[in-house]
């Protein structure tokens, strides 16, 4: 097991940016991809007055994050539930606003690590894929199921993979002699079906269809979408949004609901903006924000992150 699993990415900037919106009695903050409870611990340490909702689709996450956790008691309601769940969650909890949420967006260590998930390419296992493991279908199944075309598109759309034809004819071809069930197959057939010059780029491979799959098994960008503009409606006047983002797919979608309620909606022309054309938002980067090198030294799965925030400075009018 790597020590990466124990390293938050970009932890104190985060917390930093959380500050100001979490510093009164009172406050409460969700973290909407608990993992192993890195960063959750963090806001529970840092603001002792605050009360702190965690979700994890993944149970055995939970579970562990329920242990580490622990010490803090009441101040900690942890939630089985996926992140874009975040409305109905609050609702049963009886919460009607909150003044911080965090995101980390991706695969949790602790998944990459677990060699039987079948999440990473570097090592054979099951391919399985699944954030939540009492549901849904497998990547196995996707691979064994989906028709040409459809496997196509998700491997063009969620790993921007410019071989997608060329990988899923071979897939095909090899399903139907013999049905896909571990990644080590899998890997070796994406090495085979590549030119040269394409392996020569980009690091292993497999990575960007490895993304695709878990992508499509998990309905990652769907849940993105849904979940981002939900946190900032769940947001109270100054409360702050903070997202990590390790893909341009995600990010993307995140800059979008960020920059949407930043920009007035007013007509154009008008020499005075009315109050419900004004700018919901505020945003507190300029672009996205990146790892320094010394954390991406200490925590390479921090290389990829890319940090985003906002503020809510006006209620929503109706």
């Amino acid at each position: 097991m790597s020590n990466d699993r124990h390293v938050p990415v970009m932890l104190q900037r985060c917390l930093d940016m959380l500050a100001p919106a979490l510093q009164r009695p009172g406050a409460v903050v969700v973290d909407c991809t608990l993992g192993l409870g890195g960063h959750s611990e963090a806001l529970l340490e840092r603001f002792p007055e605050a009360r702190l909702v965690a979700l994890d689709r993944d149970k055995e996450a939970l579970r562990l994050s329920g242990e580490r956790l622990a010490p803090y008691g009441d101040r900690a309601t942890l939630v089985h539930a996926v992140y874009d769940e975040l409305p109905e969650v609050l609702d049963r909890l009886g919460i009607d606003k909150v003044d911080g949420v965090l995101f980390d967006l991706g695969v949790s260590s602790m998944q990459l690590d677990e060699a039987d998930r079948g999440f990473a390419y570097a090592q054979d296992a099951p391919l399985d894929m699944r954030m939540d493991q009492t549901t849904g279908i497998s990547a196995a199944e996707v691979l064994n199921t989906y028709p040409a075309g459809e496997l196509v598109r998700i491997l063009r759309a969620y790993g921007e993979e410019k071989q997608a034809k060329r990988i899923v004819s071979a897939i095909v071809r090899e399903r139907e002699k013999e049905p896909f069930t571990n990644s080590a197959r899998l890997v070796e057939l994406i090495r085979d079906a590549l030119p040269q010059a394409a392996k020569r780029t980009g690091g292993n491979p497999a990575k960007r269809t490895f993304q695709a799959l878990r992508i499509e098994v998990n309905h990652e960008l769907d849940s993105v979408e849904k979940a981002i503009p939900a946190a900032v409606k769940a947001l109270a006047v100054g409360g702050r949004v903070v997202v990590l983002s390790y893909q341009s797919l995600e990010d993307r979608i995140v800059k979008g609901v960020f920059a949407a309620g930043a920009a007035t909606t007013a007509p154009p022309g008008l020499p005075v903006v009315p109050e419900k054309y004004q700018p919901r938002l505020k945003l507190l980067t300029r672009g996205a924000e990146l790892p320094t090198e010394e954390e991406v030294a200490e925590n390479r799965r921090a290389a990829p992150a890319r940090l985003r925030g906002v503020e809510r400075i006006r209620e929503d009018v109706l």
